[in-house]
């Protein structure tokens, strides 16, 4: 069948072909089958990534092998791929990873994964690795079935939105035999496997998973997320940054609470006014009333921190406006305020939620200014559970100091 066919009758006729073949003859045919295209293993360098690599690594030592660094990775991670890769001899790890330019723009301050990991993913790891996957007709995976979620009916090859073919040689594993196969052949495990990571994505976003929980519940946890975007099938997208225009549509606090955000609302101006006249301050001691008897410096979420007004420095307080919807620019903008030395009163003012607090404490607001009608539906033992906001600041122990107080 001739590669200009349309990839579902390719994908079809390579699960008939091979539907009865192990892990390691599919893999091997599929390098070499004239149905599947040039091909390229994505890995991780995850949790599992060693049974796909070290097959590679025997069937096929120059094949390409894609690295996303996010730039988030856990330590542990980085030196994994650099050790993994050298031991095993592949000779053509390509690491990919979003532009310097697309992360000034959408992600200065690296903040934007706290309040829109779909966003993040779609930055740091769907835009790169679909730039390095338009050269190939096919990719490998490690995805198994085992692992829930969508992955429960994996195929051995799969039809990705029309434009190329996934290849899953380990779809129909075991857990037991990932184990057997890396006791067998005494490979290395990633070190994090140990302290209770079975799934292992970026630092900010992955827990350890406690006895008897999903291998993949550390992974956005609290959160309606269970994949990255680089693995969606039939044209699902990643729920990004909304353009002006677009439906409402409902989202989940990571308690579980459906929040309606509606469409995008341009800031400053009259009605930016009224959406932050709010008059409940929540701080790490619950709520109180207003105490700041001045007046504030109003910033939008979408200023430009290299455009600061004039007399920034020297307000007592700048109150940075949230609309209805926002992206995580206010907590990047807060974050920035703080890096280029500003020590007055910082406040978020608008549509912050009770599972935001610690973002906002984390990024450098001092306290948070909602509405009644907030405070009615999330009342002040909501935000006080977010109180101990610096017990969870990975950032500062990544980095390996103190969070400041």
């Amino acid at each position: 069948m001739p590669l200009d066919a349309p990839i579902g009758e390719r994908v079809a006729a390579l699960n008939g072909r091979y539907r009865h073949h192990g892990a390691t003859a599919v893999l091997g045919h599929a390098l070499k089958d004239p149905d599947v295209g040039r091909v390229a293993l994505v890995s991780s360098f995850g949790a599992e990534s060693v049974v796909l690599l070290h097959m590679v690594a025997t069937l096929q030592r120059d094949l390409p092998v894609l690295f996303i660094d996010t730039e988030m990775l856990f330590p542990e991670t980085l030196e994994y791929q650099r050790e993994l890769s050298e031991r095993l001899h592949l000779t053509n790890v390509q690491v990919i990873k979003a532009t310097e330019a697309e992360i000034e723009k959408r992600d200065p301050f690296g903040l934007l994964h706290k309040a829109n990991p779909d966003a993040c993913c779609d930055l740091r790891k769907t835009v790169p690795l679909e730039t390095a996957l338009s050269q190939y007709g096919a990719w490998i995976t490690g995805r198994k079935r085992y692992q829930g979620g969508k992955r429960v009916t994996l195929d051995f090859f799969e039809e990705e939105d029309a434009k190329r073919i996934k290849i899953n040689p380990l779809a129909h594993w075991t857990p037991k035999d990932v184990q057997e196969y890396i006791a067998e052949n005494r490979l290395p495990r990633h070190p994090l496997v140990a302290q209770g990571y079975p799934s292992i994505g970026c630092a900010p976003c992955t827990s350890r998973v406690a006895d008897g929980e999903d291998p993949r519940a550390g992974r956005w946890r609290g959160r309606d997320k269970d994949e990255c975007g680089i693995h969606f099938i039939g044209g699902k997208p990643v729920r990004g940054i909304p353009a002006p225009g677009e439906e409402p549509h409902e989202e989940m606090s990571d308690e579980g609470v459906e929040v309606l955000t509606t469409e995008y609302e341009a800031e400053g101006g009259e009605h930016a006014a009224e959406e932050t006249s709010m008059n409940v301050i929540v701080t790490d001691t619950g709520f109180g009333p207003e105490t700041y008897n001045d007046e504030p410096m109003d910033l939008g979420s979408d200023t430009n921190p290299a455009e600061l007004p004039e007399g920034w420095e020297q307000a007592g307080m700048i109150r940075i406006a949230f609309p209805s919807f926002n992206d995580g620019r206010g907590f990047t903008l807060a974050s920035g305020l703080r890096a280029k030395g500003y020590k007055g009163r910082l406040r978020a003012a608008g549509h912050v939620i009770a599972d935001q607090y610690a973002m906002a404490r984390r990024s450098g607001f001092d306290e948070v200014e909602i509405s009644p009608e907030l405070a009615e539906r999330q009342p002040e033992a909501q935000w006080l559970a977010r109180a101990d906001w610096q017990a969870h600041n990975y950032q500062a122990r990544l980095r390996g100091r103190r969070p400041a107080a």
